[in-house]
């Protein structure tokens, strides 16, 4: 048998072909894992937020459930919780310190005797316009 040899013209060289598919997957999970971590880290800053001890909210309630029993110490205790709310505008200012000066009749003292209706009227004022 003979061998023949044949030309092949049409078969030309390998070419490098550009392939971007493993970039557009990399930028793409990048991505992804950015936002997966904006995502995690505003839902810790509201869990952190909403488990936060709010001190004016405290002292708000803490004044609100006043017994106005114990004279002497109701006096003293709306003196200190209120102390928080004092510097929130200039009527607040002046409330309070209204407020102290009628109080003062009420500490200080071994025995004192119960709220009269201006007082407890301004009391009940300035916890009207206590807001957290």
């Amino acid at each position: 048998m003979e061998k023949i040899e044949i030309q092949i013209h049409d078969i030309k060289p390998l070419i490098e072909i550009e392939e971007y598919s493993l970039y557009y997957l990399l930028g793409l999970s990048a991505l992804v894992i950015l936002l997966a971590c904006g995502v995690a880290y505003l839902a810790y800053k509201w869990y952190k937020k909403r488990k936060a001890f709010n001190i004016r909210k405290e002292h708000k309630k803490l004044l609100s459930a006043l017994n106005f029993k114990d004279t002497k110490k109701s006096a003293y205790a709306i003196t200190f919780y209120g102390a928080t709310f004092k510097d929130d505008s200039p009527r607040h200012v002046e409330m309070f310190q209204n407020l102290t000066q009628r109080l003062e009749d009420y500490k200080y003292k071994k025995s004192v005797e119960k709220f009269d209706k201006d007082t407890l009227g301004y009391i009940e004022l300035y916890k009207d316009m206590l807001d957290v």
